[in-house]
């Protein structure tokens, strides 16, 4: 996998412009440039969708009391929900069932024991009301924030920081939006690069979208069937 030195200093040849040697010295206004164009661009894509790369499953237990569990709190690395993919489980790690939106207005509550659980996503978080039993284990899918790793440890950064840092995403899509974006950032026309940037993204994602749904049956006395994407 290419750096994201490596990949800068391509758009640089592509666009005939001086290599960047550094992209963090900040002494030198081209190598800056290009630091602050591959972030934008990274952190855009983060910000696209639900890429396979950045999807995650997170979970938490309730205890006795306490209503509200803010996403961050929870999890670090929260960026957003993926959507209908929150399940309550047992103590065996069964499932007992998935609250989705549509079941949010037609239940607003899941029977777990003898006890009815109630929840809902409110101000960035979980926001339980009534009874709280302790120990409901709470599973859900989520979108990280990350949009690098490490080259050598493998650990997910939600930021640049070194030359050395490998984007999580499709190199070429990654080439195209730094090359339409420092153009911009340039004066330069970049109406051709921005139109292949748009054509390759969409196809990208698209592909990474085009999964099936596996039924997984009815999972609760009152839910419609859930649907499993793999």
């Amino acid at each position: 996998m290419n750096s994201i030195l490596e990949i800068c200093q391509e758009v640089a040849d592509m666009t005939a412009t001086q290599r960047p040697d550094d992209l963090f010295a900040r002494n030198i206004l081209s190598n800056a440039i290009f630091l602050s164009v591959a972030k934008n661009e990274l952190e855009s894509l983060m910000r696209y969708g639900d890429w396979q790369v950045l999807v995650k499953e997170g979970s938490f237990q309730t205890f006795e009391g306490k209503i509200f569990y803010p996403f961050e709190e929870i999890l670090p690395d929260f960026y957003a929900i993926v959507h209908n993919t929150i399940y309550i489980k047992d103590e065996r790690e069964q499932i007992l069932g998935a609250l989705t939106a549509e079941e949010w207005m037609k239940q607003k509550c899941f029977e777990y024991s003898s006890s009815k659980v109630k929840f809902r996503i409110e101000n960035g978080g979980f926001k339980f009301s009534g009874q709280v039993p302790n120990g409901v284990k709470i599973v859900f899918m989520y979108r990280s924030n990350g949009i690098c790793r490490d080259a050598k440890s493998y650990e997910i950064k939600s930021t640049l920081t070194k030359n050395t840092d490998v984007p999580l995403f499709d190199k070429y899509i990654v080439k195209l939006g730094i090359t339409w974006r420092w153009l911009k950032r340039n004066g330069m026309d970049y109406e051709e690069e921005y139109n292949e940037y748009q054509k390759e993204l969409k196809k990208k994602f698209g592909l990474e979208q085009n999964v099936q749904d596996i039924k997984l049956g009815r999972l609760h006395d009152f839910s419609d069937e859930v649907l499993l994407k793999i």
